[in-house]
């Protein structure tokens, strides 16, 4: 069951419902609604008689699996990371190598990202390689780095959580917690997170369908969090000239169902550096709330996905891009999926 509570619910009406969920051994999940409002989930429907509490609005007991992510009765969700907005209207560009490769090294490419006009510093401290052999980043040594260049900087930092031990750790040092593709459908890790207040960036599964995704966001909003920002990087196909196929589909289709924010990630969509630049202006086209970039200063030297990686100043001239396509567009909070069509507004 979904309820929806008026603006001017009295916190009485919040504790009954919580209350009488919990005596039965269900569980009620209160989030904000994103106009000032809240929304309860509930495992079960409730009695009737709470029902006529003051400051319940619409009840819904037939809605979508993933309930708190859907967008029946809220509006569209902005997920703040650091000082930075993701869904408020503007595209937001993550942008850093790959994996972290030392202090140095991770300042010069935050400096490098930032005046290419990156919003939030990318890097990973730990890395899931197809090969036990392959570099698997520096660790916690790795989110010394990152935090280092964020002081220099100002920039957030996302960085990525391979396992639910991990989760604090990297909290402390992160602006916003990364769930790979790998571990999309890793429910422990999930919960992890979803116990967290930190933003979670919650990337697609190279074989997962949207509902699939949505539902593992559902986890993390179910545990408590309902900062979440999803993140399409392309799914498996059959060509082998590109690393993956960016499905663009599924960014308009994601907002049409869910009022979470969405990125795209054209760096892994494609594996090609030469593709990266018209797939991100393609995902802004699809309305995308912003693009996650890997970029390093010398892409060839980069120890991890040289392929895929640009250097700064093409970073530059995709931000210029992606700014002047956004403002041709007019693309705005209100036009991201209008009542009653699902479709993106273009004017």
């Amino acid at each position: 069951m979904l309820i929806s509570l008026t603006v001017d619910a009295p916190r009485a009406t919040v504790d009954a419902i919580v209350d009488a969920a919990r005596a039965t051994g269900r569980q009620a999940r209160v989030m904000p609604d994103g106009r000032g409002g809240q929304v309860i989930g509930l495992d079960a429907p409730i009695g009737a008689d709470l029902l006529g509490l003051p400051g319940i609005g619409a009840v819904s007991e037939s809605h979508k699996p993933y309930m708190l992510a859907s967008r029946e009765h809220r509006a569209p969700s902005v997920v703040r990371v650091g000082g930075v907005e993701i869904g408020g209207g503007r595209p937001v560009l993550m942008a850093g190598p790959c994996v972290v490769e030392g202090r140095r090294e991770m300042i010069e490419a935050a400096e490098a990202v930032k005046a290419a006009g990156a919003d939030i510093l990318r890097g990973g401290a730990f890395k899931p390689r197809s090969s036990p052999y392959a570099f698997q980043g520096f660790g916690e040594e790795g989110l010394k780095h990152l935090a280092a260049a964020r002081a220099v900087t100002g920039l957030p930092v996302v960085t990525e959580v391979l396992e639910p031990d991990q989760v604090e750790m990297v909290a402390e040092y992160a602006d916003m917690l990364q769930i790979g593709a790998r571990n999309m459908a890793n429910f422990p890790l999930l919960r992890r997170v979803g116990a967290t207040d930190t933003p979670v960036l919650l990337k697609r599964g190279f074989s997962a369908t949207v509902e699939e995704w949505l539902m593992s966001a559902e986890y993390v909003l179910a545990g408590g969090n309902p900062n979440v920002v999803l993140c399409e990087r392309g799914v498996r196909g059959f060509d082998p000239l590109v690393r993956f196929s960016l499905d663009l589909n599924a960014v308009p289709l994601a907002k049409e169902l869910s009022h979470l924010p969405v990125i795209v990630d054209p760096s892994h969509g494609t594996g090609k550096r030469s593709l990266v630049p018209r797939m991100a202006l393609a995902g802004i086209a699809a309305g995308a709330d912003g693009l996650i970039i890997e970029a390093h200063p010398d892409p060839e030297r980069s120890l991890c996905d040289a392929a895929q990686t640009i250097v700064p100043a093409e970073l530059a001239r995709i931000h210029r891009s992606v700014m002047a396509m956004h403002e041709a567009l007019d693309i705005t909070r209100e036009d991201r999926s209008p009542v009653g069509t699902g479709a993106l507004a273009l004017t």
